[in-house]
C-alpha cells in the first residue's frame, strides 16, 4: 500500500502574516479621500482665515516672521491633517490669555471645553471645538516655554519678548472634516 500524501500544514505565523496582509490591503480602498494633502489647499486657507486666530488678547503682539504665523498640512504619517497657528508674547498672565480665548470662542460658535490638565510644565491649556462631521475643527491654545522658542519655533526672542508670556493658538481639521475631540 502506498503511502498516503501528506501535506505539511503552514506554520500559524504564516496564516497570521497572510490574513493581516490581506485585511490591510483591503483597507487602503477604505481610507479616507484626502489620504495626502492633495486636494486640501481650500480646507487650508478656511483655517487660516479662522477669526480666532487672529483675535489675541489686547496688548499681544504677534512672533517675527514664519515663526509667528503658520499653515501647512502635514502627511508624513500616513494620515494627513491641516494645521495653522499663530504665535505671540503677551505681556500678561495665563489666566488673562485663556479668560480671553473663552470668550471670543463663545462669541465664535466655538464649544468651550474644561481646561485641560497641565501640561508637563505645569501651564493650563484650552481646548475648542467648532462644526459638525465633514466640518469640524479643534483649537488650543498653549503656553510655550522659553527653550520650545528656540528648539521648536526656531525663535530667539528679543529682550523685550523674552520678559512676557509665550503662546500658540493652533487650529487643527481632519483633511476631510471628520470630528476630532479635545
Amino acid at each position: 500500500m502506498p503511502f498516503p500524501l501528506h501535506r505539511p500544514r503552514p506554520p500559524v505565523a504564516v496564516l497570521i502574516a497572510t490574513a493581516l496582509l490581506a485585511a490591510g490591503t483591503a483597507g487602503c480602498s477604505a481610507l479616507a479621500p484626502f489620504s495626502t494633502c492633495e486636494g486640501t489647499d481650500a480646507r487650508l486657507r478656511e483655517l487660516d482665515t479662522l477669526p480666532l486666530l487672529a483675535s489675541a488678547p489686547a496688548g499681544a503682539e504677534p512672533a517675527p516672521g514664519s515663526a509667528g504665523a503658520y499653515a501647512e498640512c502635514v502627511d508624513d504619517s500616513g494620515d494627513a491633517w491641516l494645521s495653522a497657528g499663530r504665535l505671540y508674547f503677551y505681556p500678561g498672565t495665563e489666566q488673562e490669555v485663556v479668560a480671553h480665548y473663552r470668550e471670543a470662542a463663545v462669541a465664535g460658535g466655538w464649544q468651550v471645553h474644561s481646561t485641560r490638565r497641565p501640561s508637563a510644565d505645569g501651564r493650563p491649556e484650552l481646548c475648542l471645538t467648532q462644526g459638525e462631521e465633514g466640518h469640524a475643527r479643534k483649537a488650543e491654545i498653549r503656553f510655550v516655554p522659553r527653550r520650545a522658542l528656540r528648539d521648536i519655533h526656531r525663535l530667539e526672542p528679543n529682550r523685550e519678548s523674552a520678559r512676557k508670556l509665550a503662546f500658540e493658538i493652533a487650529a487643527e481639521a481632519e483633511t476631510d472634516g471628520a470630528e476630532s475631540s479635545c
